[in-house]
């Protein structure tokens, strides 16, 4: 590549980049509220004085940030902020909704008891066909869909947990309260997956748009499994962070690292 070729590269870049701060600040000085629709990116070139491939480049760069989103119709809307938990830190669904100011809710898709699957007894070190009381929630912050999570805990820890009414209950809250069961640790698995149409329905999204689904395998503090779940994020409303430690190596405590996984 030649020296003019670079020069010409790093004015498209600075001219992007500019326009990318811009954006992100009017948005944030309009203070517009999450879903607000943007105008078309011919109306967004123009405002810019860019062309419309300079407009889409940036209009992504903000879309990685997590500052704006696609709609269905293939225009672009103001993001919804992304939840995450606390450092490290086991929560609830209830508690990390409060301790970001959010309201909490949930929506019960369904309860009930059925024989544990052969995986399923093996996961959580029971005989296959042992009773495990499963729930599945769709669960909300601000009245925003976040997630849809699907639990399942042996009946034998819980006997009359088929009584709560888990739409305004914490499940970890009941199992602490009642049953003096207290979720101490989990083991998290993470992969993208897309969603189907029920889920679709459910998070409110197109089918096939991006998911994260974790499943999770939660202890007692004995090291006793209590707990399967599978939570399932709407790609857009919901970052997960790790912090990894290479081994053998001496770290100092860290201020700010990640969340292992939990709903509650």
């Amino acid at each position: 590549m030649s020296i003019a070729d670079e020069r010409v590269l790093d004015r498209l870049q600075l001219r992007y980049q500019r326009v990318q701060e811009s954006l992100a600040e009017e948005l944030a000085r309009d203070r517009r509220p999450p879903g607000s629709p943007l105008p078309p990116e011919r109306a967004l070139a123009e405002h810019f004085g860019v062309s419309r491939v300079t407009m889409r480049r940036a209009l992504d760069e903000l879309e990685r940030a997590g500052v704006v989103s696609r709609t269905p119709g293939g225009g672009w809307a103001v993001a919804s902020a992304r939840i995450g938990e606390p450092p490290n830190e086991l929560m609830s669904f209830t508690e990390m909704a409060a301790s970001r100011g959010l309201t909490p809710a949930a929506r019960v898709v369904t309860q009930r008891v059925h024989p544990a699957t052969i995986d399923e007894a093996e996961r959580l070190g029971l005989a296959p066909g042992a009773p495990l009381f499963e729930l599945e929630r769709l669960r909300l912050m601000d009245d925003v869909p976040i997630l849809v999570d699907r639990t399942r805990i042996p009946l034998t820890l819980a006997p009359d947990i088929v009584q709560i009414d888990f739409s305004a209950a914490s499940l970890y809250g009941a199992l602490e309260e009642r049953y003096g069961i207290r979720a101490a640790r989990a083991r998290v698995a993470v992969e993208a997956i897309a969603a189907d149409e029920r889920l679709a329905a459910l998070l409110e999204l197109e089918p096939g748009g991006p998911l994260l689904r974790c499943d999770q395998i939660t202890e007692d503090e004995t090291g006793r499994r209590i707990e399967l779940c599978e939570m399932v994020y709407r790609g857009d409303r919901y970052r997960f962070r790790a912090t990894l430690v290479r081994s053998g190596a001496v770290t100092a405590p860290l201020a700010e690292t990640a969340p292992e996984r939990t709903p509650g």
